[in-house]
């Protein structure tokens, strides 16, 4: 039975005052369960804290809108305090414990994707909350708890019990949470719309690449990403992974049209595609975007940490790497119509502006 490829948005899981903590379910989004992929987004409002927690899998996380301040320890290392700011990609490999507060007036949304090939349910994150109403040590009887942290039956049920909320609290506005160090990012944070560009074309568009060689960490995290900015109406050239990757794309911004086509030449999905859905690109199929004259941008994952494309349109496409006997024979066509076709899309690759 064929996989609905559907672009979806995300469903609200729990919240309140603080925020929201939103995911994309695998009975929504089958090829979540099919390609071993989460995704979900942590929303918080003004003195929002997202409790801390650890989680069944490995993420990229990518700050969608606002600026924060996140917390993240390592196993056996100590607290890095982070400052966030829209644009950011942070790696977050397996065992991190990572709280989120949010102190300015505009809404923190963090956009949370990974490999759930580890995770507990396919296509699903679990995350593990320190403290709490479902908290870990709620499970465990008082004298385990007075054992393990050395303290009375009376301290216990303080520290156990007075934290009722469940995931995302809203804090007092007097309240002071750690302050960030700008040091604290090195090597934990990208920022990808602040970063050197890896291509940028003329009136089609620009791409920043997230990979091992400007965040080492994300070898751990076992996945590599990108973010595309595409300029209105232009068009993004038909391509695929060749390494046998995964690609799972969130609309960050504008609209667009997509096509994907799959095994046997069949196009498996064409629609229009908004700010806020996620689509997920099965192995090997191939994809091209147009965007509407407002132009769109897109974060996407891609299951290999340096991910390799092939591209079929442009100046870089297999196409111009074939000779021109093997296209003639290959399109049954004359060499006239084969010089004209290698003739196009010379100086222009990935990305092609508008016609003209």
């Amino acid at each position: 039975m064929a996989i609905d490829l559907s672009p979806k948005v995300a469903k609200k899981v729990y919240g309140g005052d603080g925020g929201s903590y939103c995911a994309w379910c695998p009975s929504d989004l089958a090829m979540l369960r099919e390609g071993n992929i989460g995704a979900a987004k942590l929303a918080l409002e003004k003195n929002g804290f997202a409790l801390p927690r650890y989680s069944d899998s490995a993420k990229v996380a990518y700050v969608l809108q606002g600026n924060g301040v996140a917390g993240i320890v390592l196993p056996e290392k100590e607290e890095k305090v982070v400052a966030l700011r829209k644009g950011d990609a942070i790696a977050l490999p397996f065992g991190v414990v990572t709280w989120w507060y949010n102190k300015e007036d505009t809404e923190l949304v963090v956009l949370l994707l990974g490999d759930t090939s580890k995770a507990h349910k396919t296509g699903e994150f679990t995350d593990f909350f320190l403290t709490g109403s479902n908290g870990i040590f709620t499970g465990f009887s008082t004298d385990f708890v007075c054992r393990a942290w050395d303290v009375d039956e009376e301290a216990v049920k303080s520290l156990v019990g007075n934290q009722t909320a469940e995931g995302i609290v809203k804090l007092d506005e007097s309240f002071g949470m750690p302050e960030p160090k700008e040091e604290h990012r090195e090597g934990f944070v990208y920022n990808c719309e602040e970063a050197p560009l890896d291509v940028d074309i003329k009136d089609g568009g620009k791409v920043v690449v997230l990979n091992t060689k400007n965040l080492p960490l994300v070898a751990e995290v076992g996945l590599g990403a990108d973010l595309v900015m595409l300029d209105g109406s232009a068009m993004c050239s038909p391509g695929f992974s060749c390494d046998s990757a995964l690609q799972v794309t969130y609309i960050v911004s504008g609209s667009g049209r997509v096509q994907i086509v799959g095994v046997d030449g069949h196009r498996v999905l064409e629609t229009t595609v908004k700010a806020g859905q996620l689509f997920i690109v099965p192995r090997f199929f191939v994809v091209s975007k147009i965007c509407d004259p407002d132009g769109m941008s897109w974060f996407s994952i891609i299951t290999t940490p340096n991910p390799i494309f092939t591209h079929l349109a442009g100046r870089t496409s297999v196409w111009k790497a074939l000779s021109p006997q093997v296209l003639e024979a290959s399109l049954k066509v004359s060499p006239d119509v084969e010089q004209l076709f290698r003739s196009k899309r010379v100086n222009e690759e990935i990305f092609f502006p508008p016609p003209k």
